[in-house]
């Protein structure tokens, strides 16, 4: 076989591995067409769930009650965290890789009596670890009242993604950089919640049930969307004073340095505009 022939069959094996991943990786961009629960492994989400919407390959699961246009719009704004520039891709293909390797799902129900009387241990036995549950009745697509969507989508690319693909940097325990700023940002390291935050710390969460973990995930949340203007309104800031302080980019940059350079690296690929429930990817 000579060298050109070679190599032009190296090429074509290369594209076609390229395009076999990419369709593997869920690289396709999203459709947010209502579908049944799937086949194969995803089955044991039939006992709760009746809708699904694949975005990216992450998927989100609906119950009967779950309003479709509420599911349908946490799928936008999956789409809009992940591919925040809109040219069809994801910005950081190694953290949906991640989130992918982890089965991680969102699951809404229509209220949140119903998302707490879901049998978790249905997807736990099945393998699936790693959710994120939302309620229809905090999901506020264009409504006067803060949109939740905006955290929960959120906290489960952080947390499965962000955390575990760079996990020396935005890892949810001791040490990490992301560990660093938030016990700067709460006057202490504090493995529990104390009774009261040391005057001057401008995170102050207090649920005791929230341990060092879940706080990373939710500092890492109030930062990321006060730089992109998600927290800067009257109310909102009224709303969320005894938890946070920093309710804009400019506060962040200046009282929260190390975390305003952490979230705007663009080595990480976080996103630099707010979610705004359209998604539209660029064509090509």
């Amino acid at each position: 076989m000579n060298n050109h022939l070679s190599q032009f069959l190296l090429l074509i094996a290369g594209l076609l591995i390229f395009l076999l991943s990419a369709l593997h990786s869920g690289a396709t961009p999203p459709d947010f067409r209502i579908h049944p629960v799937p086949d194969g492994k995803y089955t044991v989400f039939r006992k709760h769930f009746t809708q699904c919407i694949n975005v990216f390959g992450i998927h989100l699961f609906g119950t009967a009650r779950t309003p479709a246009e509420k599911l349908r719009h946490a799928a936008i704004i999956m789409a809009e965290y992940l591919d925040n520039n809109e040219d069809g891709k994801p910005d950081n293909p190694e953290v949906l890789k991640t989130m992918l390797k982890r089965n991680a799902f969102l699951v809404m129900t229509e209220n949140e009596r119903a998302l707490e009387h879901l049998d978790h241990e249905v997807f736990q036995d099945a393998g699936f670890h790693n959710g994120q549950g939302q309620f229809a009745t905090e999901t506020n697509p264009g409504g006067r009242r803060f949109d939740a969507t905006l955290e929960e989508v959120l906290h489960l690319i952080t947390h499965e993604g962000y955390a575990n693909t760079y996990p020396e940097i935005f890892g949810e325990k001791p040490g990490t950089e992301l560990a660093k700023c938030l016990d700067r940002a709460r006057g202490g390291h504090f493995r529990r919640v104390p009774r009261r935050y040391p005057s001057g710390s401008w995170f102050t969460y207090d649920d005791r049930s929230c341990d060092y973990g879940c706080q990373c995930t939710e500092y890492l949340y109030w930062a990321i969307t006060s730089v992109l203007g998600a927290q800067d309104s009257p109310h909102r800031r009224e709303e969320i004073s005894h938890e946070w302080q920093l309710y804009s980019r400019t506060l962040v940059q200046k009282k929260d340095p190390n975390v305003y350079k952490l979230i705007t690296n663009p080595e990480y690929q976080l996103p630099t505009r707010l979610p705004d429930g359209i998604y539209k990817p660029r064509k090509k």
